[in-house]
């Protein structure tokens, strides 16, 4: 358009269209060869001939409006005859445009005229409270929309750009892009309106935008006219790399198939109306000629933009193409002329083609009514004489035909089947574009069915063979998790690789997965793999405090063995060889009770390892108690009156040690009872293995045993420290006294060091306070009378012992 001076100061001057689209002088033609063909037709409206206007609305709303003015009024306004009588006017097929079509539409609306678009696909359109009148026989763009959505994410564009134009088509594609893109992956980095009133600097603006985002891939919602402007300055621009989604409005758009497009539109991808055979067309286009019609304008105004030539005279020329040369007429129409005679694949014109039969079909059902049996009030039909738009409307909705081996009707929005072709823009032999078709949408198809595309038939942009990548962040491999970056669209984000314990074993995953309490992650955090189970087992530690354990006891057994080889030597009869026998016995077994902690815990070898333990060190103390006491009781003896030996008798000791043991048995028998010691997986400590141990089950009972113990030995302890002083050269009460010392204080250090010890060095702190305990237990006890019997034999003497021989 030549768009008026708008100043406001005084009447603007009517709009001028200018230029001449070939392709859209087709689409008029089209409805002529239909029309000829229905009224040559024996077999659809026989006796009847249908009549046509057709009026230019030159691809703009304001012109549209106009036209649609003129039809209605007749050739002038005062001889109009619409409101008279039933209108001469059936019914109209058009708009191209969108925006057109809404105005058109509700110009008809008053008048109840139906209106057949062949190339309008805004989804505004499918509202029937606004647009009552309005049919079409190309989708809506709800399903183009869909569509684009689907392939967007079947080639894992997700940072796109969208560019429309600044119209309801435009608006509403884009507002139905967003609605589709809701629930996906895919995110619209910017999106940029083509103003109606196209601008330089407006494009400029575009443009930039575009060569700064990360953006690869732009969908356009546009139609060819106003987008002609906007990519010649994109080509002079010198932008590449751009994947292209077209519309259905200009992806077989045979303006751009020109040569001098391709190394920058090449490769575009979009949904186009899926084309049909209209037989004989092709030759009909080629009767059209100036000789033929020398008096329509309009084939006057074709045969310049197809030939660069004027068919007026040079002296009625306007003043701005005096240049140009003169036509004859004659002219022959070649295959460069495509934008016209392009009949290997038509789409639109199709379109039109169908438009025409629509109405054809509608108006021959309703001429065929039988009495009783119409739509209409009390089944009538109506008057072949006087036949209205809105009873044309009514059969329209209910039309069904089939032409071309395709089915047409329409639903209850007036919308066509949806169904598209998916076109790429590939290079020809001669250099110029084809649009070649790589797959297909079906909308009646199941969800998640409707898409097919042939992706080895794809030419890319810049004649690459792989797919462009287009994303706003790369994808977040396997062991890894998506952190969006605050303030910015869901498509942007930074890969975090999962904490410890979790997986994620997809790419994009936005959360990573725990592993199960038995299991942990691996080094890449892709999978869960079996904790490591740690216990104290026969590794170097573990066969370490085994070989003490075993030597402890060895040695135990040799200094009894000593014992018993000289056990009628004044050293042992002195210290009362009974009770030595049972400390030695009792301190074997406290050497081969460490033996039951290492190894994997059972729940027998954990209730024996505590029992046995208590149990064998109860015994120990109270034969060391029960040795105290006698050392005491002897040393106290041999004052006048004192007749105490005679409660400390070989009888009675045993009935002290039995009694002191029993007490702990009762002990362990109870806490075996209510709350054994069992085999616990402890997960607490280490979330990366897991520590297999031996649970105490009752705190209370497992440091009731110890205390127990401790109490003996702490007994012991004070009543050895009483007789420290006693004489003889032996007093067995100073080592007593040594060793419960050395007793206590490993048990001390062991509290601490067992509670704060990690793993299996728990169970490593227990062992060695037992084996360092009872190492104490005989070294102290025993290591003096064996250096007497096996080194210093004479001083092994009843006299030395008493003090009095010479040491």
């Amino acid at each position: 358009m030549d768009m008026p001076d708008l100043n406001c100061t005084y009447k603007p001057s009517p709009t001028q269209c200018h230029g001449f689209d070939p392709r859209a002088f087709r689409w008029s033609q089209s409805l002529r060869f239909a029309v000829e063909e229905i009224n040559r037709s024996q077999h659809l409206l026989p006796n009847h001939t249908l009549g046509y206007k057709i009026l230019d609305s030159c691809a703009y709303p304001l012109t549209g409006q106009r036209a649609a003015l003129a039809m209605l009024n007749g050739p002038s306004e005062t001889q109009s005859a619409m409101c008279s009588g039933p209108s001469p006017l059936l019914a109209v097929v058009g708009e191209s445009g969108s925006a057109q079509s809404i105005i058109v539409s509700r110009i008809l609306q008053p008048f109840r005229i139906p209106m057949i678009s062949y190339f309008s696909s805004c989804a505004c359109l499918s509202n029937r409270r606004e647009f009552p009148t309005f049919f079409r026989v190309i989708p809506s763009d709800d399903y183009q929309v869909k569509a684009i959505a689907q392939l967007l994410q079947h080639f894992g564009w997700t940072w796109v750009g969208v560019l429309n134009g600044d119209h309801a088509y435009g608006r509403f594609a884009l507002q139905g892009l967003r609605r589709e893109l809701a629930n996906t992956t895919v995110c619209i980095a910017y999106h940029v309106m083509i103003p109606l009133l196209y601008t330089r600097q407006r494009a400029l603006e575009i443009l930039d935008v575009m060569r700064h985002s990360t953006a690869k891939v732009v969908v356009a919602f546009s139609a060819e006219g106003e987008l002609t402007p906007f990519l010649k300055e994109y080509m002079e621009q010198n932008i590449t790399g751009i994947q292209w989604i077209a519309s259905e409005a200009w992806v077989t758009a045979s303006l751009f198939a020109g040569s001098e497009f391709y190394p920058y539109l090449g490769g575009t991808i979009g949904f186009s109306i899926r084309q049909g055979m209209v037989p004989g067309l092709g030759d009909y286009l080629l009767t059209v000629n100036p000789l033929r019609y020398p008096n329509n304008s309009l084939v006057q105004e074709l045969w310049a933009a197809l030939h660069g030539c004027s068919m007026q005279p040079p002296a009625d020329r306007s003043p701005v193409s005096p240049e140009l040369p003169s036509c004859t007429g004659s002219e022959p129409l070649l295959k460069q002329h495509s934008a016209y005679l392009n009949t290997s694949s038509f789409r639109v014109t199709y379109n039109v083609y169908k438009a025409v039969y629509a109405i054809a079909h509608s108006l021959h059902n309703l001429l065929s009514c039988e009495l009783g049996k119409g739509p209409f009030q009390n089944s009538s039909c109506a008057k072949t004489t006087s036949i209205y738009p809105w009873q044309l409307q009514q059969y329209l909705q209910d039309v069904s035909f089939t032409i071309s081996g395709e089915k047409v009707n329409f639903d209850e929005n007036g919308d066509a089947i949806p169904s598209y072709d998916l076109i790429n823009w590939q290079q020809g032999t001669a250099g110029n574009i084809e649009f070649v078709k790589v797959g297909m949408f079906d909308g009646s198809r199941d969800a998640g069915k409707e898409l097919f595309i042939q992706d080895e038939a794809i030419v890319w942009t810049g004649q690459q063979s792989e797919v462009l990548l287009s994303v706003c962040s790369d994808s977040c491999a396997a062991g890894n998790r998506k952190a969006f970056r605050r303030g910015e669209p869901l498509c942007c984000f930074d890969c975090v690789p999962c904490d410890s314990g979790k997986i994620s074993n997809q790419t994009d995953s936005i959360d990573c997965t725990p592993c199960p309490e038995d299991y942990w992650s691996n080094a890449a955090r892709t999978e869960c793999i079996l904790k490591a189970v740690e216990f104290l087992s026969h590794d170097a530690m573990g066969l370490a405090l085994t070989v003490i354990s075993i030597v402890g006891s060895c040695l135990t057994a040799a200094v009894l063995s000593v014992f018993k080889h000289h056990r009628n030597t004044p050293i042992v009869r002195v210290n009362n060889s009974e009770l030595s026998y049972f400390i030695l016995l009792s301190l074997v077994l406290c050497f081969l009770c460490a033996l039951l902690f290492v190894g994997e815990p059972t729940p027998w070898s954990c209730m024996l390892r505590h029992t046995a333990f208590s149990i064998t060190f109860s015994l120990c103390i109270s034969c060391i108690l029960g040795k105290t006491l006698v050392v005491l009781a002897a040393f106290t003896a041999t004052r006048p009156g004192n007749n105490i030996m005679k409660w400390l008798g070989p009888k009675q000791q045993r009935v002290i040690i039995f009694s002191c043991t029993l007490v702990q048995v009762v002990i362990c028998a109870v806490w075996l009872a209510a709350a054994p010691p069992f085999p616990f997986k402890n997960t607490q400590y280490s979330r990366s293995k897991i520590i297999l141990e031996c649970s105490v089950g009752s705190s209370l009972a497992f440091w009731c045993v110890l205390g127990y113990i401790g109490l003996l030995a702490c007994l012991c302890f004070v009543l050895a420290f009483l007789a420290r002083k006693l004489p003889g050269n032996f007093n067995e009460a100073k080592y007593i006294t040594f060793s419960m010392l050395i007793f206590c204080a490993v048990w001390l250090a062991f509290i601490p060091a067992y509670v704060s010890s990690p793993g299996k060095f728990t169970v490593a702190v227990e062992i060695f306070a037992i084996l360092a305990s009872s190492f104490g237990l005989l070294f102290c006890l025993f290591a003096p009378k064996c250096y007497i019997i096996l080194l210093k034999p004479e001083r092994n003497t009843k006299q030395y012992l008493m003090g009095k021989g010479k040491s």
